[in-house]
């Protein structure tokens, strides 16, 4: 396979049909149009071969191929595909895992805004894998995330919060995020809510109610795995 590694004409048109194609459930001509776009160096066109051999539509499952073509998007600056690089690297999915490379593409995929990325670097400082554990940095790029509108890093924000842990224990920012994660069923954000409610004053639950409304109104929900979005951005 011949992987182009420099952006050329972006051929929006050209693209836009392929897009087309793929939302009309044609996979196998999407691929083949994907594909000659990707070979002359259209950067979007290789996040999506990318995603087309990882998810095996329009051709049979790859991820080392799909792993290839998202490291030559991202190599290309391709946000989302620097994010799926570094989680398969870390995960060892379509490539030989290789921790320290994987935490690098992250980073460099979070400090670009990619809420996945943003949410996948918090989890490795919370974790310290890779790094070093870090609750003070998790906190931060789980904030980050949440944001953005990733709500199980707005559950994760608000447990921090609730509990102090890398940031200072702050009910009305616990409420506010776990209000956010809760209301799209993520895991105990819910209990948690309840937890931290019982302990807030009217003044405090008032001025949290205003707070969730302020971000509910923000961002659009993301919550899509990193490693297998189907649609690159």
């Amino acid at each position: 396979m011949n992987l182009p590694l420099k952006k050329k004409d972006e051929t929006p048109q050209s693209l836009a049909v392929a897009v087309a194609a793929y939302e009309h459930g044609r996979f196998d001509e999407a691929f083949g149009l994907f594909g000659a776009l990707a070979e002359a160096g259209n950067v979007h066109a290789q996040a999506w071969l990318g995603a087309l051999y990882t998810n095996g539509e329009g051709v049979a499952a790859d991820l080392a191929a799909g792993f290839a073509w998202y490291l030559v998007a991202a190599q290309n600056g391709h946000r989302q595909s620097q994010t799926n690089v570094g989680a398969m690297l870390l995960s060892g999915q379509g490539v030989a895992a290789d921790i320290a490379e994987g935490v690098r593409w992250t980073t460099r995929a979070a400090e670009q805004g990619d809420a996945m990325a943003q949410s996948n670097l918090a989890s490795l400082y919370a974790k310290g894998k890779g790094v070093e554990k870090d609750e003070v940095a998790a906190t931060h790029w789980y904030l980050r995330a949440a944001e953005q509108g990733h709500f199980p890093s707005q559950a994760r924000a608000g447990f921090m919060y609730a509990n102090g842990s890398g940031i200072e224990k702050d009910r009305v920012q616990a409420f506010a995020w776990l209000s956010l994660a809760a209301q799209h069923g993520v895991g105990m954000a819910l209990s948690a809510l309840e937890a931290v409610i019982a302990e807030m004053s009217a003044e405090e639950k008032r001025a949290g109610a205003s707070l969730f409304n302020q971000w509910r109104n923000r961002h659009a929900a993301v919550s899509s795995p990193a490693r297998l979005v189907p649609v690159p951005g």
